[in-house]
């Protein structure tokens, strides 16, 4: 029985796969170079972790066939972006005893790209905390809270538009209170202009 549970960390419904050429040069892959009209494979695309593994899954969407599988681990070396394009990456793909290949993976948007790197980029994040995570522990245990709080004799100035567009000014004092007021207008004098009801 498989106790190991799975985790997705993130599913594209509709990938293409593309047969690249060797690289010619240690610059990198790109896509220009790839028959982008005629895929090799289309399907579904999975990043999944497996207990302490992440896996680039390429599956069919219906019968969940495999088609291919890359791990991936915290050096990223299963994936290479594309140098012209941000929705092509050239994956390095592992077969029945430990055969590796290199293909090429297309997304349609630019938005799905871009989360199938975040989803890797959190993979690794957390990877590299659970393998050091002390260093994250003691960076958090040494940084003091910021300190917000107005120090003795410091003042603050807060300027509210009126409805008319004048700005209203008032000062916050280092005790606490609220010295000047809002500028509301005073109250009416004693005796006049109030009429007391009897």
């Amino acid at each position: 029985m498989d106790d190991i549970i799975e985790n997705i960390l993130y599913i594209a419904r509709n990938v293409n796969v593309f047969k690249i050429p060797p690289r010619t040069s240690n610059e990198g892959y790109r896509a220009v170079d790839w028959i982008t009209e005629k895929p090799l494979w289309n399907g579904r695309l999975k990043v999944t972790e497996r207990g302490e593994t992440c896996y680039i899954v390429l599956e069919d969407p219906n019968s969940g066939e495999l088609f291919a599988q890359a791990p991936y681990d915290k050096t990223g070396a299963a994936v290479e972006a594309a140098l012209d394009s941000s929705r092509y990456f050239v994956l390095r793909v592992e077969g029945e005893g430990g055969r590796k290949a290199y293909i090429g993976l297309g997304f349609e948007e630019r938005a799905e790209s871009f989360d199938f790197n975040v989803a890797l980029q959190d993979y690794v994040k957390r990877a590299k905390a659970a393998s050091d995570p002390t260093s994250s522990i003691e960076a958090a245990v040494h940084e003091p809270p910021p300190d917000y709080s107005l120090k003795e004799g410091q003042t603050m100035t807060i300027k509210i538009p009126a409805k008319d567009g004048r700005k209203i000014a008032g000062k916050s004092s280092g005790s606490g209170g609220f010295g000047g007021g809002f500028g509301l207008p005073p109250p009416p004098p004693a005796g006049g202009g109030v009429k007391r009801m009897k």
